[in-house]
């Protein structure tokens, strides 16, 4: 059997973050991490998220690292190529977007 191609990665650092956060923030059990983007229309174009939510109907998922991931499928072409990484500096702290490693 093949491993399903995912559009989106988590680094491992991300994914730390991830496990600890759905684990101090009472993330209820049956929710994963959703990718996905906001807005697409007009001049501001589309802008990649994240967040927790149950899984849908019109959802591709994945298991990264132990935790469910969510990505509706009309989604997937603006995720394709990216991974979710955490940045920790002396300037901001939080999920970034990067173009994945080849």
């Amino acid at each position: 059997m093949f491993d399903q191609l995912k559009p989106v990665t988590l680094s491992s650092k991300a994914a730390r973050e991830v496990k600890k956060i759905m684990g101090t923030k009472n993330i209820p059990a049956e929710y994963g991490l959703r990718i996905g983007i906001r807005g697409g229309g007009g001049c501001g174009g589309a802008k990649l998220i994240i967040g927790f939510d149950k899984k849908k109907e019109s959802d591709l998922s994945y298991v990264m690292e132990g935790i469910p991931v969510y990505v509706d499928k009309k989604h997937t072409m603006y995720v394709i190529g990216k991974e979710v990484d955490f940045y920790e500096g002396d300037d901001a702290r939080g999920f970034v977007f990067a173009e994945q490693d080849k």
